[in-house]
C-alpha cells in the first residue's frame, strides 16, 4: 500500500449556473470540516479566492480548425496534458502522446512527479467537454489513470478554466474531484470533503481510477480497476452547452502514473464505446453560447 500524505483545504468561489436543469445541490452526507490529513494554507485559499473573482470561468469557445484536424487525423490521442510554465509549483515530467505517423511510444500520457512537487493541478490540454458542440450519439466522456507508485498524493477529476492551479480537483469553483489518500469526494467543497464508497479502501501499483461524466444528467463517477462505482453527483455542469469542462489530475510528492484519454482500450468495458470516447465530442457546432449567436464573433482556443 502507499503511503499516504496530503488532503484538502480550504476555498471555493461558487459560480452561478443560471438555467441549470436541475442544478447541482449537496446530497445528504456528512460533510467533514477539515481533511483527514495535512491541511492547504490560509494564504492559498485566500489566493484562491482572489484568483477566482478577478479571472471569471471562461465561456464556451470554438476549437480552431487546426485542433479539429488534428482530432479527426489522431482521433483520442490528441488529448494530453497542458505542460505547467516554467517555475510553476509543478515538479517532474509529462510525455504527451506522440503522434506522428512513425512514433513508437505508446498512446497514452506519462506523467512523473518527484519530491519537490508542491500541490498542482494539472488539466488536460483540450476538453473532455465542448459546450458549444452538438455530441449526438455520445453518452458521456471518460478517462483513467494507471497508476504506478503513489508517495505522494493524487486526485482526479474535472475542472473549468481558468483554474487556480495550486488548488487540488474539487477545492475551488466547477470542479470536481476525487482523492486517492482518504477517498473522499469533493465539488466546489472548501472544507474536509465527503465520504464516496466503502468500495475503495487502498491504492496499490497497477490499480486504474477511472473518471467518467453523463451528459444528460449530469452525473459524474469513478471506476476502480475497471468497475464502475456509484454516481458521485448528479447534475452538475449543467446545462452542458454553459461549459467547457477539462480533464483534472491532482499531484503533489512523489508519484509516477499513466494518463488514458482513450488512445489505447481502457480499463472500463464500456468506455472503450463510441458513445463514451472523446474523439467524437465536436462533430459539429450546435449550442450558442449564452448571450451570444454563431452570427457573432466567439473566442477561440488558439487566443490567449
Amino acid at each position: 500500500m502507499f503511503g499516504f500524505l496530503r488532503n484538502n483545504r480550504a476555498g471555493s468561489s461558487r459560480t452561478c449556473l443560471s438555467q441549470a436543469p436541475p442544478q447541482w445541490s449537496a446530497a445528504p452526507e456528512v460533510p467533514y470540516e477539515y481533511g483527514l490529513y495535512n491541511e492547504a494554507s490560509e494564504q492559498e485559499y485566500d489566493d484562491a479566492e482572489d484568483f477566482c473573482n478577478k479571472y471569471p470561468v471562461q465561456l464556451p469557445r470554438i476549437l480552431p480548425s487546426y485542433v479539429v484536424e488534428k482530432i479527426s487525423n489522431n482521433g483520442c490521442r490528441s488529448w494530453g496534458i497542458e505542460m505547467p510554465p516554467p517555475g510553476s509549483r509543478f515538479s517532474g515530467t509529462i510525455h504527451n502522446i506522440d503522434t506522428k505517423p512513425d512514433s513508437k511510444t505508446p498512446p497514452i500520457v506519462r506523467v512523473r512527479t518527484d519530491r519537490n512537487c508542491r500541490d498542482y493541478c494539472l488539466l488536460s490540454d483540450l476538453p473532455v467537454m465542448a459546450g458549444l458542440y452538438e455530441t449526438p450519439g455520445k453518452v458521456g466522456f471518460y478517462y483513467e489513470i494507471l497508476i504506478h507508485r503513489m508517495d505522494g498524493f493524487l486526485a482526479i477529476g474535472t475542472a473549468c478554466q481558468p483554474y487556480p492551479t495550486w488548488r487540488l480537483p474539487g477545492w475551488n469553483r466547477l470542479s470536481a474531484g476525487l482523492h486517492l489518500d482518504d477517498f473522499r469526494k469533493f465539488f466546489e467543497d472548501p472544507s474536509g470533503g465527503r465520504d464516496y464508497t466503502n468500495a475503495l479502501q487502498r491504492i496499490s501499483s497497477g490499480d486504474t481510477i477511472g473518471c467518467g461524466f453523463e451528459f444528460q444528467t449530469g452525473s459524474l463517477f469513478y471506476t476502480y480497476n475497471g468497475i464502475r462505482l456509484p454516481n458521485a453527483f448528479t447534475g452538475i455542469y449543467l446545462p452542458r452547452h454553459n461549459h467547457d469542462v477539462y480533464a483534472a489530475i491532482g499531484v503533489e510528492g512523489l508519484c509516477d502514473f499513466d494518463v488514458n484519454f482513450g488512445g489505447e482500450l481502457v480499463k472500463w468495458p464500456e468506455g472503450n464505446e463510441w458513445q463514451w470516447k472523446l474523439d467524437g465530442i465536436i462533430r459539429r457546432l450546435g449550442y450558442p453560447c449564452s448571450g451570444n449567436s454563431f452570427d457573432e464573433e466567439l473566442p477561440s482556443y488558439s487566443r490567449t
